[in-house]
């Protein structure tokens, strides 16, 4: 009963807070953009490291000329709070990952690929390997014939928490950067010849 509740004013409490927080360093920080070349208008899939989530939404609001953005999220309850966030910022979410509903995920994420979303994904979520891509972007990709672009997210100070991902939180007034690769097309590449080339772009990318 008591987990119940406190969970039940979690959802109620935490996306606000979060809101407010992300809003806060995000505003009174500086912004460094860097990237190979202008997104198409047409749809893509965003891929980024789980450790480097915090600071997305409020950019892609920002960045995008037409922010239509849902982000594949976990259907724990982590994600409950995230996706909550994210709502508050104007995005959508899509429930699933690779260790539960995945298939539900990618069908679903290939359809709002379709409808004009642009879909975001953490390709080492939710539980990792940290850094390491799973199947699930590059399916997604060639299945909806949708270019993949690989984000990174840094901050010029910032904490980092002690989890597997090394979660990153930018601390006030820091400057934050961030570095997006050219649209990557999967099609016409294995599974494992596509997860190498998106691995060689983060690399490439890192900040």
């Amino acid at each position: 009963m008591r987990k119940k509740l406190l969970r039940f004013l979690a959802l109620y409490l935490v996306p606000p807070l979060g809101w407010l927080i992300i809003s806060f360093l995000f505003l009174f920080s500086k912004k460094k953009i860097i990237q190979e070349q202008e997104l198409p208008d047409s749809p893509v899939i965003v891929a980024l490291w789980h450790g480097e989530l915090l600071m997305v939404a409020p950019f892609y609001k920002n960045y995008r000329k037409n922010p239509y953005a849902k982000l594949i999220i976990s259907e724990h309850f982590d994600g409950d709070l995230i996706a909550r966030t994210l709502a508050i910022f104007g995005l959508g979410s899509i429930r699933g990952s690779s260790t539960r509903g995945g298939i539900k995920a990618l069908l679903n994420g290939i359809k709002e690929l379709k409808n004009g979303y642009d879909i975001g994904i953490t390709p080492d979520g939710p539980r990792g390997p940290r850094h390491q891509v799973a199947d699930g972007v590059v399916v997604m990709a060639q299945k909806a014939k949708i270019p993949v672009v690989c984000l990174r997210v840094g901050a010029s100070e910032y904490w980092e928490l002690k989890s597997w991902d090394r979660f990153m939180i930018p601390k006030p007034f820091s400057t934050l950067t961030y570095k997006l690769s050219k649209p990557l097309d999967l099609t016409k590449l294995s599974v494992e010849e596509a997860k190498k080339l998106l691995s060689k772009e983060f690399s490439k990318n890192a900040i």
